[in-house]
């Protein structure tokens, strides 16, 4: 059989660090970094007899995340002790929710393949705290253990098994990470972790029973994840095709060899022996508090979206894209009240912006410049200072070293040449020494126009005006 016989199916557990100030039952830092085991106190190293205390801001964050995501929110919720050993938790067990979280029965809407939309169903947001995190010494062959990150809060948001392919599953990831910028829960850093997947995959003969799944843990690039997709669809696929039987376990994905490797059996749900939490109370939440959230969430990527269309003209492909990340659509629109041209601040970012993050691999976060410098950018070309050329230069050094335009410009002599005279100068020149454009612009071939413009841009190293030598080329070749 090939692989078109079979369906593959995907479920993902996404967990978010909330960007709450403290950690989820401690006043202890939550900021990243940090020496080794210095954002710590006895309750987030689970000394004997200290008691946690729940982080309202963290209650609130969740909520948020589930009306931004079409839950119901639960007005009688709980914590429950989840119990399993690893190194790197603390107490033995983790703080989590089991059968009654603050979110439930949610969806979000992507688009897939054929550029339909697609419900994709949360089962549940519930709200728990982080492990530590063990560094590893390759050269010793030890490993240390840093608590600064234990017990910084996380929410773990559980989709149904509706995912069908890696490109849903990209879709899916973009999505919820764009609604949770969008409403400051979460900085999203992948990069830091603080967004990271855990991914289910199974395959199944079409018309036949779910198969069974295997877990890749901890996953935390939108690349690696679609690349461990397709690798562990086409193992299960050749493990079935050959007689074999796919087990139930947990996986690591390797990016260097580009393969799954064992790691463990997979618990269920019952291997936790998970219990009602006995040091924290139950979460009594109020139909005021649910609706006093409700009414404050922040606008949200498909009404900035349809906001764009109308107010700014824009395209729907250019909307999509800019409104897919709060950082790209704040500086979209940052930079419009500084030159007040949606075009040009639109142009920027969809072009060269875009192009150079995907060349850094960087995410719009890491932006280093901010939208007030974008806006000069693209006022001194409207004010006719630089040419469009010396702009894509100006942005170079934004990303190298943001500072004022203006002060760029100066620096590097990138005014714009717009004296008739030094322009006149350079049109005589190139017309001299290229004769055969003028001969083919006389045959009808606009083409040697471009030509004879470029060869100008090039000799005065992208200062003169074009449009001045534009015009004055057309006169001389008269």
């Amino acid at each position: 059989m090939s692989r078109k016989d079979y369906e593959i199916v995907i479920g993902l557990e996404v967990h978010a660090e909330l960007s709450t100030k403290t950690k989820i039952f401690c006043s202890c830092p939550t900021q990243f970094g940090g020496e080794p085991n210095t954002h710590t106190c006895p309750i987030c190293m689970a000394m004997p007899g200290t008691l946690p205390v729940l982080n309202e801001k963290v209650v609130e964050y969740a909520v948020k995340a589930g009306l931004a995501t079409n839950c119901q929110i639960s007005n009688n919720s709980k914590n429950d002790r989840k119990n399993y050993f690893y190194p790197d938790l603390p107490k033995s067990y983790q703080i989590s929710q089991f059968d009654k979280p603050l979110c439930e029965h949610g969806y979000i809407e992507i688009e897939d393949e054929n550029g339909n939309e697609k419900k994709i169903r949360l089962l549940r947001i519930h709200i728990e705290e982080d492990a530590g995190k063990l560094n590893h010494d390759d050269f010793t062959g030890e490993s240390l253990v840093d608590l600064n990150r234990a017990g910084v809060p996380l929410i773990e948001m559980v989709s149904e098994p509706d995912l069908r392919s890696s490109y849903e599953v990209e879709q899916y990831l973009r999505k919820l990470k764009s609604i949770l910028e969008y409403i400051e829960v979460s900085d999203c850093k992948m990069q830091e972790g603080s967004l990271r997947a855990d991914v289910n995959v199974s395959v199944h003969k079409k018309d036949e029973p779910f198969g069974t799944r295997t877990e890749m843990k901890n996953m935390n690039s939108f690349r690696s994840i679609t690349r461990a997709i397709e690798y562990e669809v086409e193992r299960q696929i050749d493990l079935i095709e050959y007689g074999g039987k796919v087990e139930q376990e947990t996986l690591r994905w390797d990016d260097v060899s580009g393969k799954t490797f064992s790691m463990r059996d997979k618990e269920d749900a019952q291997d936790y022996r998970y219990f009602p939490d006995p040091d924290l109370v139950a979460i009594k939440l109020s139909k005021e508090y649910i609706e006093n959230i409700k009414q404050n969430l922040p606008e949200l990527p498909e009404s900035r979206k349809q906001r764009y269309l109308e107010e700014y003209k824009l395209s729907p492909k250019d909307a999509k894209i800019i409104t897919s990340s709060k950082y790209l659509s704040d500086l979209f629109e940052g930079a419009i009240k500084i030159c007040n041209n949606p075009k040009a601040v639109n142009n920027w970012i969809i072009s060269d912006i875009s192009r150079i993050l995907n060349e850094m691999e960087i995410e719009p976060i890491e932006i280093p410049f901010d939208a007030k410098q974008l806006g000069k950018l693209v006022l001194l070309i409207d004010k006719g200072t630089i040419s469009s050329s010396i702009g894509k230069k100006v942005l170079e050094e934004l990303f190298k070293n943001p500072k004022d335009p203006e002060q760029i410009v100066k620096e590097n002599g990138w005014v714009q040449i717009s004296d008739e005279g030094a322009i006149k100068e350079v049109v005589e020149k190139i017309l001299q020494n290229n004769p055969q454009s003028i001969a083919d612009y006389k045959a009808g071939k606009d083409r040697a126009l471009g030509f004879l413009v470029g060869q100008a841009m090039k000799e005065t190293k992208g200062k003169a005006n074009p449009q001045m030598l534009n015009q004055m080329f057309k006169e001389s070749l008269k």
